[in-house]
Order: C-alpha cells, then structure tokens, then sequence
C-alpha cells in the first residue's frame, strides 16, 4: 500500500512531507513523496533557504513513476502545501493520470493555505485553484477551521456553522471531509475539535489545547487518518486513530517549552500505539 505524497520538503524541521513520509511509513504505509518546494527550513522562522520545485520537474517526476510500472501500485495521493499555483495544476494533473491508472485510486487533499495566526500565505491564485478545482476532485478534504472559512467565503464562529460548512462543502465533491483545530464560540474553553462529515454521518473529536508554536501537526493529522483510513475503510476509527496520534506529538512537543518544531522522532512509538485515545461523539 503507498501514498504518492505531494507536499513541501524542509531539511531542517517537521512540516509537509518531512512529517508525512516519516509518519506513513511508521504505521506501516509507504510514502513516495514528490517535494512542491524544497527549503532549508519553515519560513515562519523569518528567513529560509530553498526553492519552489518548477512544475516540469513534478509532472516529470510522475511520468518517471508511470514509466517503470510503479505508478499502478500506489493507491492514493496526498497533497499538501503546493508553493505555487503551477505545481497545483502539475498535482491535479498528475492524480489525474493516477486515477486513469487505478480506478479506485483516491486523493487527499489537505488544503494548505493559512491559518487563524497568520492568514493566508499562498499566492491568491492558489486559493482559486483549490477552491474551484482541487475540491470538486477531491475524494478526502482536511481544511483547519481557517481554511474552510475560506473555502466557504463564511464566517463560521460555531459549531454547527462549521457542520453546515462541511456538508455543504462534501456535497462539492470530496466524500470526506475532516475539519481540524476548529474554536467553537459555544463551547467551554480550553476545548479544541476535529469533525469528520461523511455519507454516514458526523463526528466529532475533542482535546484539551494547547499552546502549540510548531508547526505541522495539520500535516500529521491528514497523513495519520489517510494511512490509517486506507488500511481500515472506517473513517470514524482512522478520525480516532489520527486525532490520538497527533495530540501525542503535540503533548510531547509543549512538554519542551523551547521546542519550535514538532518533536516527531521522540514520538514515534505513540503514532502507532497512541498513549491516550479521544472517542467520537456522532452529532444529529
């Protein structure tokens, strides 16, 4: 079983592909991961060095991967942040070409655009892209409450505007859709959500916050629940699954107050056995 991954690659650090790969692999599925832009380091740091992969170089990548057989062995496609609005067409492009290959292939598509913190940081033509194009082809969509805010052109204060968001964003295209670090202004403080909308229903996780500098634990979470959804077919269990998985990364990273960066590796056993598990509540 193995993910083509397309995401950003930092030498340095936890975010994209540098988490994806790592925690794929760890829970026993293979990562391919094709790198959207390669830096030194998280540019929330201030400064970075590195690249944004040319588009050719991702589509000719793919065409490497359809030439030697391997393409018709990979069973989904994951993206994440894709450093310009050219890599995002060469990634359609490319689950395109894997979908010809393997029918029942399915893409993830962690809408990588900004958070609450700091806003949108991708090129607005980006946002256009996966608003009208990466949505409606999507099979999984894993926005964070500011994401689908955008997505929706809403503003989405409470849980159950954040519901309606999600189904009326479902009926779009994408089967699934799972929404993190979602703040209801409802709810009691100190309390943050993940909600899974489906054909079946509705779900929803919820953990203590915690004040999390890192960044990246969106990418652990749409890795962990993909990985896990792929070998299970139960979206409430990999929601479950991913959701604990990721909450021990967090926990293990504010353990260290002067950690900037997830502390993935020290983690590692938790992503396979989660040490504390959140069940799902089904609403409605």
């Amino acid at each position: 079983m193995a993910v083509l991954s397309f995401q950003s690659r930092v030498t340095w650090g936890h975010v994209g592909n540098s988490v994806a790969e790592f925690a794929l692999r760890r829970i026993g599925c293979d990562c391919w991961p094709i790198d959207t832009v390669v830096f030194s380091n998280h540019p929330g740091y201030g400064r970075h060095a590195g690249r944004v992969t040319p588009a050719a170089e991702i589509t000719r990548l793919v065409e490497g991967l359809a030439e030697v057989g391997a393409l018709s062995r990979c069973r989904a496609a994951l993206s994440g942040y894709l450093g310009s609005p050219e890599n995002g067409r060469a990634v359609f492009d490319a689950v395109a070409r894997l979908k010809s290959q393997v029918p029942d292939a399915v893409w993830c598509c962690d809408p990588v655009m900004g958070d609450r913190d700091s806003g949108l940081y991708v090129h607005p033509a980006l946002v256009r892209f996966i608003s009208e194009d990466a949505v409606a082809a999507a099979d999984i969509i894993t926005p964070n409450h500011f994401e689908l805010e955008t997505l929706t052109q809403l503003s989405l204060p409470r849980l159950t505007d954040v519901l309606a968001a999600a189904y009326a964003l479902r009926a779009s295209g994408p089967s699934l859709v799972i929404v993190s670090s979602i703040e209801d202004a409802a709810a009691a403080p100190g309390q943050v959500a993940t909600l899974l909308a489906s054909g079946q229903g509705a779900w929803l996780v919820e953990t203590p916050h915690r004040p999390l500098q890192a960044k990246g634990s969106g990418d652990l979470l749409a890795a962990l629940f993909l990985g896990r959804w792929l070998a299970t077919s139960d979206a409430k269990d990999a929601l479950e699954f991913a959701v604990a998985g990721t909450f021990a990364v967090i926990e293990r990273t504010v353990a260290e107050p002067a950690s900037r960066e997830l502390r993935l590796v020290a983690a590692q056993g938790d992503l396979v056995h989660p040490p504390i598990t959140f069940p799902a509540r089904r609403l409605g």
